[in-house]
């Protein structure tokens, strides 16, 4: 039999959408919140990545310890994250226990917030903070997105700080969960062997008791800023250079295009920037990728070398962008549509990717695509359709970051 997709809606606005498939070995669900940095104040950046983390330090009737045990004694393969725009929280397990799995997210997801667990779990949090400054890519990265989305929450990072997560209060992160962790700001994604509509009445049941707020998020599209900007860190030897550009949003039907031409430009293995830089060693990585948001996207291109080349490969990586939309050929068209397809399917091939492809993309465009409609979109790109791409969008404005080894 196939795949169906089911969809409904609880009288408190939770959303449950599936795509049930009578012959899958196991069963997924996740509960998909429509919040994340970019939903946060200046005052409380990172709060949404610490309430993940609190979602397992216990509710009113499971510890922290109990919390794990319970996920433990059916199996489940269960994990969480947080982004700029979603916070998800998702499990995998036999279908035999799918209403078990459901319980304990249903009910992590309205956590204790106790103040002990939030003191203990904000000395984790800055820990974590204090382990990404000793990646020379992610502070570039972070300072760079700050820079180019110029005082816009997109800009904020998802950490947060050790100034803001450190002054941050229980009664802050309560207030944000009290507005944002609403029903009707919530999707429950669901995949593989189950029955929809007694699996809809067991959540009812659980969830019930869930409020409507109303939580909505302004996606208008951010300002955007151009500049150009190097750092120093004397504790690397390598040179890190990154370049951000718009691009399209996740609700443009472009973003195939975009897509693919960000592969053509930087995939790992085979593209424009790995034959330029990498393959004759002017680089130790150049990729390039496409990152689709709510009403806004960005390119980002990244790049590792020697410091005294960074301006070689910088003049390289603007040489291979001004004539990407020249260069693209046929045969690069064909070899992505296959690459995107094998990934695609992939991904699919079990209920956890299905679910995860579904709960990603309910909240953004609130229709389905079934996974051969994605197949037929990613299939029916054009040459001309990259060219016009790359007319529309020509990594322009963008900003441009480095950051290399202190000298002296």
């Amino acid at each position: 039999m196939p795949v169906t997709f089911q969809h409904t809606t609880l009288p408190n606005g939770l959303t449950i959408v599936a795509e049930t498939d009578p012959e899958a070995h196991t069963a997924a669900c996740g509960f998909f919140v429509r919040t994340g940095a970019r939903d946060e104040t200046l005052p409380i950046m990172g709060v949404s990545h610490f309430l993940e983390h609190m979602m397992f330090k216990g509710t009113a009737k499971r510890s922290a310890e109990e919390v794990n045990r319970d996920f433990d004694e059916i199996g489940a393969t269960y994990n969480a994250f947080t982004s700029h725009e979603q916070t998800a929280f998702h499990a995998q397990v036999l279908p035999e226990f799918l209403p078990r799995a459901l319980d304990i997210l249903a009910d992590i997801l309205r956590p204790a917030l106790r103040e002990p667990d939030f003191d203990t779990e904000k000395k984790v949090i800055l820990e974590e903070i204090a382990m990404y400054k000793d990646n020379p890519m992610w502070v570039l990265y972070e300072t760079t997105m700050e820079r180019f989305y110029a005082g816009h929450p997109m800009g904020f990072r998802v950490l947060g700080t050790e100034d803001t997560v450190g002054a941050m209060k229980p009664d802050q992160m309560r207030g944000y969960f009290e507005h944002r962790y609403s029903a009707d700001n919530t999707v429950l994604s669901l995949a593989g062997r189950l029955d929809f509509n007694s699996t809809a009445a067991t959540v009812l049941k659980m969830c019930s008791s869930w409020s409507k707020t109303g939580a909505v998020r302004d996606a208008a599209p951010p300002r955007i800023a151009q500049s150009d900007f190097t750092l120093d860190d004397p504790r690397i030897n390598r040179a890190y250079m990154l370049l951000v550009a718009p691009a399209p949003a996740m609700q443009d039907e472009r973003r195939y295009a975009a897509m693919m031409l960000a592969k053509v430009l930087g995939d790992p293995d085979n593209s424009r920037l790995h034959w330029a830089l990498v393959e004759p060693g002017l680089a130790d990585e150049a990729q390039a990728g496409y990152d689709p948001g709510d009403e806004t996207g960005t390119f980002v291109v990244s790049a590792t070398a020697d410091p005294e080349r960074l301006d070689e490969v910088g003049a390289i990586i603007d040489r291979e962008i001004d004539h990407i939309a020249q260069n693209v050929t046929a045969d690069d068209l064909e070899r992505l549509r296959n690459k995107l397809a094998t990934g695609v399917t992939l991904a699919g091939e079990r209920p956890g990717g299905r679910m995860q492809r579904l709960g990603r993309m309910w909240p953004y465009l609130k229709k389905y695509l079934s996974l051969e409609e994605e197949l037929a979109a990613i299939n029916a790109v054009t040459l001309d359709d990259l060219r016009a791409l790359a007319k529309d969008y020509p990594f322009e404005p963008r900003t441009v970051g480095r950051l290399v080894p202190k000298i002296g």
